[in-house]
């Protein structure tokens, strides 16, 4: 397993992480805990020592399951790391309440690496009124949090003021080969090498828009490297980054875990020839995607019972494969009736959460309409 040394905190990860956002579920939309804690167990048996959590991952039940899971381990032989939900915030004795529970479901003392969560300008500003910044501080010197950051979802300019407010441990950030431009971008991953900050990549596959595609795009990866998957292409992209010490990966089967493990068990970084080819998708891409959906469902559930993030991926899918029969069981059956664009009551609510700040009734409105055609689209 590729490890990466982070200088600043003295300590080694694992390049690859085990993001616990996504785990497999039942019938019934459950946590599938006995599947999952066999990802678990394989991930921790081939070296992989950072596991990703957070207060509202599986509607709350993530961090209750991650601690049971785990329980079985040393401690000191993996990092755990959590998020403060700071929509949930509105007074110190909230941050206090909130990080008691986590320790509670966590059947943990301490928390290794600790993130306010999704920050942008307007909660960056409030938890900057009510001291959060200082409690956590204050948490870090009794030794309830190793290592204290924040996840990041907003412009640059947003990126550089939080980043610059104090000499953080590390962060988080998105970041992929379609999202050079998009939040704080490449533009955030050099102020993060000036500052000496080490670095964790969320969505480094963009919620797996980056792992399977049309045809056409697919012999490209094959030619460049035959045998390996589109997903290793970019997970290696990003990896090939010197201040990426921890890249996120939320598997929700053991395949992915296993293509993954493949990826980091002998990593290399791409090569000037797989960098030409990642250029070459990444145009023929932006050409066909549709918006920049991640799937992180900030914006569920939706009041009219819209999936909006499936509707998305449905859409994209739709436009890159070109072909409506790629996402016929999807729309039809996935989503169905109940859960399509065309129920959207155009409310707002999810505009007003969205970390991408995508237009997204007037997008679903887009989608409902290419869908309806049922069609090859050129």
């Amino acid at each position: 397993m590729e490890k990466r040394k982070l200088d600043k905190l003295g300590i080694e990860t694992s390049l690859l992480g085990f993001g616990c956002m996504r785990f497999p579920l039942t019938a019934d939309g459950k946590i599938d805990e006995a599947e999952a804690e066999k990802m678990l167990d394989e991930a921790m048996a081939r070296g992989i020592n950072y596991y990703d959590t957070a207060y509202p991952y599986h509607d709350g039940a993530s961090e209750p399951f991650v601690g049971r899971a785990m329980k079985k381990y040393a401690r000191d032989s993996f990092y755990l790391a959590t998020k403060l939900p700071v929509w949930q915030v509105e007074s110190i004795a909230d941050v206090d309440r909130i990080f008691a529970e986590q320790l509670e479901r966590l059947q943990t003392d301490y928390i290794d690496f600790y993130l306010m969560h999704a920050m942008d300008k307007n909660r960056w500003d409030k938890m900057l009124k009510i001291g959060c910044v200082k409690r956590l501080e204050e948490l870090k010197a009794e030794g309830k949090i190793r290592y204290l950051g924040f996840s990041f979802h907003d412009s640059y300019e947003v990126f550089e003021e939080i980043i610059n407010y104090r000499d953080w441990d590390f962060c988080q950030i998105q970041l992929n080969y379609l999202d050079v431009n998009e939040q704080a971008g490449m533009k955030g991953y050099e102020l993060t090498v000036k500052k000496d900050i080490p670095l964790v990549i969320m969505e480094p596959v963009k919620g797996g828009s980056l792992a399977a595609f049309a045809d056409d795009i697919m012999a490209k990866f094959h030619q460049a490297k035959p045998g390996v998957s589109a997903a290793s292409f970019a997970l290696r992209w990003v990896g090939s980054l010197p201040n990426v010490k921890v890249i996120l990966s939320g598997m929700s089967a053991m395949e992915q875990l296993q293509d993954n493990l493949q990826t980091f068990g002998n990593f290399e970084p791409l090569s000037d020839a797989e960098q030409a080819t990642v250029k070459e998708v990444v145009d023929l891409l932006n050409s066909r995607v549709q918006n920049g959906c991640t799937g992180c469902s900030y914006c569920m559930p939706c009041p009219a019972g819209v999936n909006i993030p499936g509707s998305f991926k449905v859409w994209n899918t739709y436009h890159m494969y070109q072909n409506y029969n790629q996402v016929q069981k999807s729309w039809e059956e996935g989503l169905g009736e109940a859960k399509q664009p065309k129920n959207c009551i155009k409310c707002g609510k999810c505009e007003a959460v969205c970390p991408q700040k995508i237009s997204i009734r007037e997008d679903l409105e887009r989608v409902q309409a290419d869908l309806d055609k049922k069609e090859m689209i050129w």
